[in-house]
């Protein structure tokens, strides 16, 4: 069953928690249930206790989508990830949620507003193998534990570009599954609808991000910070004409493979520039229309 779901970041930032800081949790899930959406992934402002957490959602009459769970493979021992991560399984079952969003931090830039996007890590090749082996186990011990793990390519991190996409799916296991975040992969230089035709039968969990492509370019050409872009509005939601990602064939894919999960709108912009209600209705009316035409869910439903 296809559920909607969107991210907090649109309203209070996680990564600078000056964006958005004017605005309540109940803020935001009160503008998230008046909208229709189905559920909501984690924000900082929510509890950190599982059980806590399904209970603030559910007097909002939503659920919890999933939560990011940063690994650091490059640096720490396996066996203490594997520990964080059942630590973290814990946590998302209690919430009542079955996804993990899973993205290996340990040398990142995305949070760093010192450092240009453009100079994000590289991987050796022997990094490369103790990532990917990592990760297979990891995945391993998601699915042998009863929920889905899905690696979120991302802006500013090891594994952002197609080729980068490419690599890690080649190289990782049949646990592994992929996070498909249409704006990472636009912003990174892929083609999301390319990605999907490639990996959707591998896909546990979508991100529908729209990029405003002029400020993109701004980014790279000054060699600006992930966070120096989300400040001037490089991202912003489905059925937005200033964005330039083509959702329907994505959405297609993920029809043909028979999709079944999340389709949460992860667009973050700065709330008290652009309202938060108005672009996450923007952006779930455009998805359920466009979800509709894809054959992904019936138009009873859009």
């Amino acid at each position: 069953m296809i559920r909607f779901g969107t991210n907090p970041i649109a309203w209070s930032n996680d990564d600078d928690w000056s964006i958005g800081d004017h605005l309540s949790l109940d803020d935001c899930l009160a503008d998230t249930r008046d909208i229709g959406f189905d559920g909501i992934e984690k924000g900082h402002k929510m509890p950190d206790d599982g059980a806590a957490l399904k209970a603030k959602l559910a007097a909002y009459g939503l659920r919890f989508a999933a939560g990011w769970f940063s690994t650091n493979l490059l640096v720490n021992e396996l066996e203490d990830e594997i520990r964080a991560l059942r630590d973290w399984i814990a946590f998302t079952k209690a919430a009542g949620g079955d996804h993990i969003n899973a993205c290996e931090c340990s040398n990142t830039v995305h949070g760093n507003d010192a450092v240009a996007v453009n100079d994000r890590p590289v991987m050796s090749d022997a990094e490369w193998e103790r990532f990917s082996a990592g990760y297979e186990e990891l995945s391993r011990v998601a699915r042998e534990e009863g929920v889905a793990m899905g690696y979120h390519h991302h802006m500013g991190t090891v594994v952002e570009s197609g080729a980068d996409i490419d690599r890690f799916m080649a190289m990782a296991g049949p646990h592994t599954r992929l996070l498909l975040d249409t704006g990472h992969a636009w912003f990174g230089g892929a083609d999301p609808a390319e990605l999907a035709r490639k990996y959707m039968d591998r896909v546990s969990h979508i991100h529908c991000k729209n990029v405003r492509p002029g400020i993109a370019q701004e980014v790279r050409a000054q060699g600006l910070s992930f966070l120096e872009g989300v400040r001037r509005g490089a991202f912003t939601v489905p059925g937005d004409d200033e964005g330039a990602v083509d959702f329907a064939p994505v959405l297609a894919a993920a029809a043909r493979a028979g999709y079944d999960g999340w389709i949460v709108i992860e667009a973050e912009q700065d709330s008290a520039l652009r309202d938060p209600k108005h672009y996450q209705k923007l952006g779930l009316d455009s998805l359920r229309r466009m979800s509709a035409e894809a054959g992904l869910v019936a138009a009873a439903d859009a």
